[in-house]
């Protein structure tokens, strides 16, 4: 089947989702939201399709145009300019098209989990999580996102051995899954007085958050322990057993929470990251069987995979993966810049995935 064939198909598919959703009120409603879904998405590929029919037909006209031997010389010149740039844009939207055709990971719409944990590095390592932690909830707001603390441990000294944040908002799962992975510093810590560089690392992991329809758990695969929440030193928070530790048995996933006095507002919140980790659980054995059979990847999504370095002394960010460097580490930290390296990781995934199927 060549692109055309599979552009009719496309414009055949809304035409009879339109149809489809005119006697709404007959519809079931889950149906409907469905329907209504899949007509949205086929909307910006069809409009695509009616541009790019649309050049090809002003093409064939002026390539008549150009043909006629008693033609006006100067309305030929004319023709021929327009013709040039009609066909320097044609590749352009046949790639607009097969971009938009590409499959879509399910879970790109959804909101996302973030995770951070200090890695190698002591204090240093669990302070720069905790700028890290930062700089994803500056980059939500100035998105418009909701960013909300499920949990956050923090050292004596401000840094972060463990947080999580649940981010709501359009698209949060389809910009934010390339960062999971671990980020490396290099930088003179506060606590050196020797002025030596010194490199610690701090692990992100970017979650989808689980809807209650992904996931179905038995009690019996869940054990759930009580326990009295602490805070940094080991100083105790409160002196009531409100933490709660949740285990999945058939994965072995532990999830705690201690942030709130309440036991029932812990248990809540330590159930939606283990959903989120086991709907993630599940969709890396799949990923696991995909990747095997693609010829590149952007990023694993293993947050064992060193993504990216900072570099303070020299200003700059390096993502490793698409070897793109930034001398804007400033920027970045703050949140304003990271859609460019966002952006870039989404460019060359797209890249790597129309190169397997061209």
């Amino acid at each position: 089947m060549n692109l055309d064939e599979k552009l009719d198909l496309v414009v055949v598919r809304r035409r009879e989702l339109g149809e489809a959703m005119t006697d709404a009120a007959a519809l079931d409603p889950k149906e409907l939201v469905r329907l209504s879904k899949e007509y949205a998405d086929l909307t910006p590929v069809v409009e695509s399709i009616e541009k790019l029919r649309q050049v090809k037909a002003e093409i064939g006209e002026l390539t008549e145009l150009i043909g006629e031997e008693d033609g006006d010389a100067d309305v030929r010149a004319l023709a021929e300019d327009e013709l040039r740039d009609l066909k320097d844009r044609l590749p352009e939207i046949e790639d607009e098209i097969k971009i938009l055709l590409l499959p879509k990971d399910e879970a790109d719409e959804r909101n996302a989990i973030l995770e951070a944990r200090a890695g190698t590095g002591g204090d240093e390592a669990a302070l720069f999580a905790a700028e890290l932690f930062r700089m994803y909830q500056r980059y939500a707001e100035l998105r418009g996102w909701r960013f909300e603390i499920l949990g956050l441990a923090e050292t004596d000294i401000g840094g972060c051995k463990e947080g999580s944040a649940l981010i709501s908002g359009r698209g949060v799962f389809a910009r934010l899954k390339f960062e999971t992975g671990v980020h490396r510093v290099q930088r003179v810590p506060a606590t050196e007085t020797g002025g030596r560089i010194h490199t610690s690392a701090a692990t992100i992991a970017v979650l989808p958050e689980a809807e209650d329809v992904d996931i179905a758990l038995e009690e019996k695969d869940l054990r759930i322990d009580v326990f009295r929440a602490s805070g940094p030193g080991g100083q105790s928070v409160n002196t009531t057993d409100s933490a709660v530790r949740i285990t999945h048995l058939p994965t072995g996933i532990v999830v705690s929470q201690q942030d709130e006095k309440s036991q029932h507002k812990n248990k809540a919140k330590a159930m939606k990251v283990l959903l989120a980790r086991i709907y993630e659980h599940k969709r890396s054995e799949q990923q696991a069987e995909r990747a095997a059979e693609r010829k590149s990847q952007v990023g694993s999504g293993d947050r064992s995979q060193r993504i990216r370095t900072y570099n303070f002394p020299q200003g700059r960010v390096t993502d490793h993966r698409i070897n793109l460097t930034l001398h804007k580490l400033d920027k970045v930290m703050a949140g304003e810049a990271l859609d460019e390296v966002i952006e870039a990781l989404i460019a060359e995934d797209q890249a790597s995935r129309l190169a397997e199927i061209a």
